[in-house]
């Protein structure tokens, strides 16, 4: 790990591994086939000569041979997983910004984070659509747009030092969290999309992000207070326990309803005062007590 400085919003280098192990999901490298070392050993032959190019051949078939494979169309690349294109990130960016998300931090960390890397393969080519999926455990992954929408909404166009998230689920939200806050702290209910979130984001290396198995309803007092506590989970209230662990000028964004859920937006503006904000309607999974 560097002890260089790190600099908010980490760029794409600060997230991606870039070793050969994990070059796949990125750039997948070319591969030699039995085709390409055939014609690599005929070009070598044909510049030695046709007496030495093939041992016990004669020089005219031994020549006609290193032509013949000269001549043969070289194979084809591997086609490249069009999801590894960071064209089509800019494509769902820019539909998030045409649907009223104008925080450019917010936006650029959309870009950066590959969506796809947090869902099973079977629903990678969905990834970069509007919409939720499912993650297993009746979970879903959030919408980009909603996952844009609140994150703007609690850095309010400032610097976020120090954020809570409530329900990691499978990390992508931590993953772009993490590149517009300091310090992200992130709680899981779920024991395996703990883990699965674990999994998914030990390849990128992100090293201002701590992920906790517990109950997200009763916050993290260890780590508080927070500028920014962030539910992707709805209840019919925010958790009075989450509302103490805002400081004094925090902004906690959440999902809240049951049937009809829209988000709101609570401001703490004093030590026993919060104030709030009724924004657009919503559709999330429940928050739920306890841990699974």
């Amino acid at each position: 790990m560097s002890k260089k400085p790190r600099t908010f919003p980490l760029s794409l280098a600060a997230v991606a591994d870039k070793s050969v192990k994990n070059a796949p999901a990125f750039a997948p490298a070319r591969v030699a086939t039995p085709q390409t070392a055939t014609q690599n050993a005929a070009r070598t032959a044909a510049q030695k000569g046709p007496a030495q190019a093939i041992p016990g051949a004669s020089p005219s078939r031994a020549h006609a041979y290193a032509l013949e494979r000269e001549r043969a169309p070289a194979p084809a690349a591997p086609r490249q997983n069009p999801l590894v294109s960071e064209a089509v990130r800019r494509a769902m960016v820019a539909r998030v910004a045409k649907q009223g998300v104008k925080d450019s931090v917010v936006l650029g960390a959309l870009e950066t984070v590959p969506r796809h890397l947090f869902m099973e393969e079977a629903m990678a080519s969905q990834a970069y659509i509007d919409a939720s999926l499912p993650i297993g455990h009746q979970q879903t992954i959030s919408q980009p747009y909603i996952v844009a929408r609140m994150i703007e909404l609690l850095r309010n166009g400032g610097a976020l030092q120090r954020v809570l998230e409530i329900g990691t689920g499978c990390g992508y939200q931590a993953a772009v969290l993490s590149l517009v806050a300091r310090e992200v702290y992130s709680i899981e209910r779920i024991k395996p999309l703990h883990e699965l979130a674990k999994a998914n984001l030990r390849p990128l290396r992100v090293a201002n992000l701590r992920l906790h198995y517990g109950d997200g309803m009763l916050g993290l007092p260890q780590a508080a207070p927070f500028d920014g506590i962030i539910l992707a989970a709805a209840g019919l209230e925010v958790p009075q326990a989450l509302l103490d662990q805002l400081t004094i000028g925090g902004r906690l964004v959440a999902p809240v309803g049951e049937r009809s859920q829209h988000l709101q937006l609570i401001s703490r503006v004093a030590k026993q005062e919060w104030i709030s904000e009724t924004l657009e309607a919503c559709h999330f999974v429940p928050l739920r007590p306890g841990t699974a």
